[in-house]
């Protein structure tokens, strides 16, 4: 399995930047990105997501936990979301921005998700599916019956 020292510098030399550039680039103290290819630091979790859109990896790449490099918001871009983001991978550094529809909300990523038109029409017509067949319609024979109190 690979560390997330062995990552980063797998990630930096592909770049072809120094250990004290990369640092520049993130910000961080001139040998932090030596620490953290070497083992004596492990990023902390808001170091591990700025290098990861630095490279435009998945947090899970970096980490050695897959072999994987694609980000969520890459293979998830337009799935169910009505405003997806780009999926370039930015130049340098910079805050993971929300979907336009979490930001107006005040909510998290997965709260847009789950509030996007495309999403709900998805689930209403599962929803629906699942209850045309004879599993649903039991299931709701059994509630109604409950509801109106026992009568069959």
């Amino acid at each position: 399995m690979i560390t997330i020292g062995q990552r980063i510098e797998e990630l930096r030399t592909q770049r072809g930047m120094s250990r004290p550039a990369l640092s520049g680039a993130l910000g961080l103290p001139k040998t932090a990105v030596e620490k953290f290819e070497t083992g004596r630091q492990t990023p902390t979790q808001e170091q591990q997501e700025k290098l990861a859109a630095y490279f435009g990896v998945s947090l899970l790449y970096l980490r050695g936990e897959t072999s994987d490099g694609t980000r969520m918001e890459d293979w998830m871009a337009g799935a169910f979301l009505d405003q997806p983001e780009p999926a370039a991978a930015p130049e340098a550094p910079k805050r993971k921005q929300k979907p336009a529809a979490a930001l107006e909300q005040g909510g998290t990523m997965f709260e847009a998700f789950l509030g996007s038109k495309k999403f709900q029409e998805s689930m209403a017509a599962a929803v629906l599916e699942v209850l045309r067949s004879p599993e649903g319609q039991e299931i709701l024979a059994k509630a109604i019956r409950k509801e109106l109190g026992g009568k069959k």
